[in-house]
């Protein structure tokens, strides 16, 4: 395995060690399956999970962990929770299957990316800093590590799908981190992406206030 602590990437706050959380901090079930692919991953995809709603506190953000592998196994009938790993607003990094394990978030990249979500609904808000901070530790701790080609490219959920994800915002604030990659600029740009998250349960009437139709229908 790797390490549970990672050295920070050139942060300018001087931050300490980002944690890195195991599987069995957050509590995962066993995984039904586990496919290994070789070789450093050629690709990094963002996602935000929509719901579950943005996490402050780790145990908070470990249920959300929970709750997000609890859709997708039991729910889904997925072998795991779908991503490689999560970013909760505690600013720690959950891990989900891991690195060069084939995930189930994105169709023809499953095998050779690693997918990070962070953890809410990036539509309209930028996750905070240190959500970001973790991210781009982890990209830089998986190059270093070998796990990550060095020429990786970045990419956003939405360019290899037909979806929002990662988020408006967060779209935009990747777009000029290293490494971003337009693989497909009607795919990337493109304004017709459903609302419907791609792996989630939509909050029921009962515990979400109703919306306008003009709201409804927003990005």
């Amino acid at each position: 395995g790797y390490s549970q602590h990672m050295q920070p990437a050139n942060l300018d706050n001087g931050a300490d060690t980002a944690r890195l959380l195991s599987r069995s901090d957050w509590g995962a079930r066993l995984a039904k399956s586990v496919e290994h692919f070789q070789g450093p991953a050629p690709y990094v995809i963002i996602h935000h999970s929509y719901m579950p709603a943005v996490c402050f506190t780790t145990p908070e953000c470990m249920k959300s962990m929970r709750d997000m592998q609890d859709f997708h196994q039991l729910e889904r009938g997925w072998n795991d929770i779908g991503y490689s790993f999560g970013i909760g607003g505690d600013g720690m990094i959950y891990t989900g299957r891991g690195f060069n394990v084939i995930g189930a978030h994105a169709p023809k990249y499953n095998d050779k990316s690693v997918g990070i979500v962070l953890i809410g609904d990036w539509r309209t808000e930028l996750p905070p800093k240190q959500m970001l901070d973790a991210a781009k530790n982890l990209i830089a701790f998986g190059v270093f590590k070998g796990y990550i080609d060095p020429a990786y490219k970045l990419l956003g959920h939405r360019q290899v799908r037909d979806t929002e994800c990662p988020g408006g915002r967060l779209f935009q604030e990747i777009s000029s981190w290293p490494h971003f990659t337009q693989i497909n600029a009607t795919e990337a740009t493109t304004t017709q992406a459903p609302v419907v998250p791609h792996a989630h349960p939509q909050p029921t009437q009962a515990s979400q206030p109703a919306k306008s139709p003009a709201a409804a229908a927003a990005p």
